[in-house]
């Protein structure tokens, strides 16, 4: 590729939402080019779930299938991080890690976000694996097993709630919430869920098999006692914040994400954001429906700019006439 060519939009992140603007930008004949890191917030996990005809696929599999799709439609691509950016005249230029930079009218923030884990021994270890934030994306896997539900935030009751529909063994772990009100704990106990006693001091896991991730078998209190648990919710944090999106300037929402208006423009002029970068609740099917969604306004703004500039340059011509 031509790292000095202007390009129509500027993709940033390679994930399902990023893919999905760029083969709706790419069928609508736009040069695009899509700078790739190779991070998907989804990499930690065996396989993606709930996405229609892809059901079971694993990550980095759903992503060079979608990179096979864009084949025909001539999107370019940068394997590198996104590192900052500045303006030039025609829109933007954003750079990489390895030096160079690439040019584009408009830029789309498909840059995903960070999970912010509970601050437990062995949540990284075991996150994607034994613990899991979707119960419509992983409930299936674990129906019928011993599960737990991790207090992390306010919305942890209703996950315990939700939870309960996979099993039958469901186990509430206020831990950081402290002492439940009546209400929440009349809920849990009428709805089957467990309540442990006491704040969980970290994961327990069984042993190694092969090169397979250590098996969660529960969540160790400060009592020394372990709850059996083949799988552990919670609701994680949320960061998307990145130097990238600071040169930027964008705006950033009380809930860690990028801000934007309702077709997707952030607070910066030619800048947009789509999927998890702009909604932390976003899936996968959702993700890649708002990325559609962005690309086509992207479109309908470049085709206004281009009649803009056809206009422009007649009324050059009459004038020098």
């Amino acid at each position: 590729m031509d790292r000095q060519e202007m390009y129509d939009v500027v993709i940033v992140g390679g994930g399902v939402s990023g893919l999905s603007a760029a083969l709706v930008l790419g069928r609508a004949r736009r040069n695009v080019v899509v700078i790739d890191q190779g991070t998907p917030r989804n990499a930690p996990a065996d396989a993606a779930y709930g996405f229609i005809t892809r059901d079971g696929t694993a990550p980095e599999q759903l992503v060079a299938l979608a990179r096979q799709d864009l084949g025909p439609y001539g999107v370019q691509f940068v394997d590198a991080s996104a590192e900052g950016a500045r303006r030039i005249p025609e829109g933007w230029s954003v750079g990489t890690a390895d030096g160079g930079s690439v040019q584009g009218r408009h830029v789309v923030l498909a840059t995903g976000l960070r999970d912010v884990l509970p601050d437990v021994p062995g949540a990284r270890e075991a996150w994607g694996h034994g613990l899991l934030q979707c119960p419509y994306c992983h409930g299936w896997e674990v129906r019928d097993q011993a599960l737990g539900v991790l207090g992390s935030s306010p919305t942890s009751i209703h996950q315990a709630l939700l939870v309960r529909q996979w099993s039958d063994d469901v186990t509430f772990f206020p831990h950081t919430l402290g002492s439940l009100s009546e209400d929440d704990e009349r809920r849990l106990r009428n709805r089957g869920v467990s309540i442990a006693e006491g704040r969980v001091q970290g994961f327990a896991f069984g042993p190694a098999d092969d090169d397979a991730p250590r098996p969660v078998r529960g969540l160790r209190l400060d009592d020394g006692s372990v709850v059996p648990c083949s799988a552990v919710f919670c609701e994680p944090g949320a960061d998307a914040g990145l130097p990238l999106i600071d040169a930027l300037g964008c705006d950033m929402r009380d809930d860690g994400c990028v801000s934007t208006d309702e077709i997707g423009r952030t607070s910066v002029e030619r800048v947009w954001a789509v999927g998890n970068a702009a909604d932390p609740a976003a899936q996968l099917v959702p993700a890649a429906g708002d990325a559609y969604r962005v690309a086509v306004a992207v479109n309908a703004l470049l085709v206004e700019e281009d009649c803009e500039v056809c206009l422009e340059a007649e009324e050059a011509v009459s004038e020098g006439v």
